[in-house]
């Protein structure tokens, strides 16, 4: 390595800590964590911190909890570090000149696919709902615009058919804290030139919506099952049975007819419902406040009928 670097690191996702704990093991020098404030979560509403707060506390890390470093304390902080490199991995919060100018060296984004293919918020979720066969991780000295900076290193990575969300954004979380690392030290060694993004290529996404979720049987078996994949394991693609709603969380195509959103056929291994274009059959479900569990035993313990309509 040609020099050590003094980096922040701003994350928040748990497809965050990969990258932490690489650079933090690289020999580059972590001047502080940035991550948001303890959040409610869980069915006590107990405040909880970010999975990133949690690994920098285990490797003794400095670490600032802030709202933003927009403004207020966590700007101050940012101006006072003075850092070579701002590192951003699953952030959140677009950043403004101000704060992207702090960096001596670079500020830099690691993004979730081989942009600039699925530019913003949802990269690893729209691979999927597009039933794309390989997306990747990108390096890029960040700008003003969302994901449009120039780009320093990539690496493909193929989708495989079980994929979901989660094991797609655990791997590419992986692969990209390799090349985040990487980048820093051939940044340090001044010989990696920012190519900038062709812009006619470009795609967005957008965060996922609660609408997004929504299993609409109108569409083809296939791209319902992409919309299953995408969705798990959080939150979840939903519909309902008997009025109650009910997670479908991985899901297989299958030949069948009929009206879409009916049961089609019930057998020992579970149902398939009717789609626009073949069958969907649920191999995993989750119905409302149940864990998850295999169609089979969705059968047996709600005995759907041929002809019941979901949704």
């Amino acid at each position: 390595m040609a020099r050590s670097l003094g980096l922040v690191f701003l994350g928040n996702d748990r497809w965050s800590v990969p990258s932490l704990r690489a650079i933090a093991a690289s020999g580059h020098r972590v001047i502080r964590v940035v991550t948001r404030v303890p959040k409610p979560a869980g069915r006590g509403n107990a405040l909880t911190p970010t999975p990133v707060a949690s690994a920098a506390r285990e490797a003794d890390l400095p670490l600032l909890e802030v709202e933003t470093v927009k403004e207020g304390p966590g700007l101050d902080a940012l101006r006072a570090d003075a850092p070579d490199v701002l590192v951003v991995v699953a952030y959140g919060e677009i950043l403004p000149p101000r704060v992207l100018s702090l960096s001596i060296v670079a500020p830099v984004n690691l993004h979730f696919s081989l942009l600039p293919r699925f530019r913003g918020a949802s990269p690893v979720q729209t691979a999927l709902l597009e039933g794309v066969r390989e997306t990747g991780v990108t390096t890029i000295v960040m700008d003003e615009g969302t994901d449009s900076g120039a780009v320093l290193l990539q690496r493909p990575e193929p989708v495989r058919p079980d994929d979901d969300a989660g094991s797609l954004g655990d791997r590419l979380a992986e692969a990209g804290a390799g090349l985040l690392v990487e980048s820093l030290e051939r940044l340090a060694a001044g010989d990696v030139e920012p190519t900038p993004q062709d812009e006619s290529r470009a795609t967005f996404t957008t965060p996922i919506r609660a609408a997004d979720r929504i299993l609409r049987w109108d569409a083809p078996a296939r791209a319902l099952v992409n919309r299953v994949r995408a969705m798990a394991p959080e939150p979840g693609a939903s519909t309902a049975f008997r009025g109650e709603p009910l997670k479908v969380l991985r899901a297989e195509t299958t030949d069948a007819g009929g009206e879409p959103g009916t049961i089609a056929a019930v057998d020992a291994d579970g149902f398939v419902v009717a789609t626009a274009d073949g069958g969907l059959r649920p191999l995993e479900l989750a119905p409302a406040g149940r864990k998850r569990m295999r169609g089979a035993d969705f059968v047996n313990g709600y005995r759907p009928a041929a002809g019941e309509r979901l949704g």
